[in-house]
């Protein structure tokens, strides 16, 4: 995470309003998933990473994705999406499916308990989303703000809205 002190100092010096903005997303981005965190892990067993990687399947065709494509929406290498699927496949939230014109390529997919466990961690997320910006945003601005970070996130595989 971020050291929070030290960049919102470093912020306050900054002329370059594009840098400030790139810094405070990521600050934001590392706030929500340190409250999410705890809760995904102690509730549902899961990381937050996981919960994205649950969510990219569900979203995909079939409810199933190569390991090398969940890599790339999830922006981490193959080898950490194996890792990530293993224990997930153990607990029955994945399987490993063949294709069934090239042996050498396997597809991780969703289960029904994955998708069971993705529902209830969807429910925690919302109340943490709740928490975020609740008492701090008024309807419209949270529209505004929502409009204003799809365009970040338009046009990338990763888009999970």
């Amino acid at each position: 995470m971020l050291a929070l002190a030290s960049l919102s100092h470093y912020i306050s010096t900054m002329n370059d309003l594009n840098f400030t903005n790139a810094l405070r997303v990521l600050q934001s981005a590392d706030i929500i998933k340190a409250r999410l965190s705890g809760e995904f892990s102690s509730v549902h067993g899961l990381s937050v990473s996981e919960f994205f990687l649950l969510m990219q399947l569900e979203r995909s065709t079939s409810q199933r994705l190569s390991r090398v494509e969940l890599a790339r929406r999830l922006h981490v290498s193959a080898s950490t999406v194996t890792r990530m699927a293993a224990p997930m496949e153990k607990l029955g939230l994945l399987a490993r499916e063949a294709d069934e014109r090239d042996a050498r390529l396997a597809f991780v997919v969703l289960t029904k308990a994955g998708k069971t466990k993705l529902r209830e961690a969807r429910a925690t997320f919302a109340k943490q989303a709740t928490y975020v910006f609740q008492d701090r945003w008024t309807e419209a601005e949270l529209e505004q703000l929502s409009a204003l970070l799809h365009r970040i996130v338009a046009d990338s595989p990763a888009n999970l809205t």
